[in-house]
């Protein structure tokens, strides 16, 4: 029986798993994803375990400050969630959406969630106007903050208070 077609094969397939592989962590370097690396080691984007809002604001923002959005953004959100597992949020804003200003980031954050960070949605100019519809998971009652980044690194914050009536994130 002739086995060298297979071996053959095996060993191409070893050679760019090597190749592709190393090419793969080469890039994770410089992105800090990789363990032992400054950007792995200062955990910037990663909640730590049971972190609370205030640490989840200072990872995210530093010590930016947070402005009132005012009339900068709409948002929807019940007073009175039946359901903590499904609570629905409507973001919109008049804020600019044009190549030198521009909505970056959404955050959609839960005071009282054993992990605050809800959702961070990325946003470019090309998006038009600021519209997005969406549900969080809540643990509790407690504020939920929708905070939008713009561009230029200011920071609005809308802020309001859920009461939830049945259970959500532990069931």
């Amino acid at each position: 029986m002739n086995t060298t077609p297979q071996h053959n094969h095996d060993a191409g397939r070893r050679r760019a798993l090597r190749l592709f592989g190393g090419a793969g962590v080469a890039a994770m370097i410089p992105l800090g994803l990789l363990p032992g690396t400054a950007a792995a080691a200062s955990g910037l984007g990663m909640p730590k375990p049971d972190e609370k809002v205030e640490q989840t604001l200072e990872r995210l923002f530093g010590k930016r400050p947070l402005q009132a959005a005012g009339d900068k953004m709409k948002v929807e959100l019940p007073l009175i969630a039946e359901n903590g597992a499904v609570v629905p949020v409507r973001i919109e804003s008049n804020l600019p959406m044009q190549a030198n200003s521009y909505v970056k980031n959404i955050y959609i954050i839960t005071d009282k969630n054993r992990r605050p960070l809800n959702a961070r949605m990325s946003l470019t100019p090309d998006a038009g106007k600021l519209s997005i519809a969406t549900n969080i998971r809540m643990g509790g009652t407690s504020d939920v903050r929708v905070i939008a980044e713009t561009s230029d690194g200011n920071l609005y914050q809308f802020k309001q208070e859920v009461k939830v009536t049945v259970g959500g994130c532990g069931g």
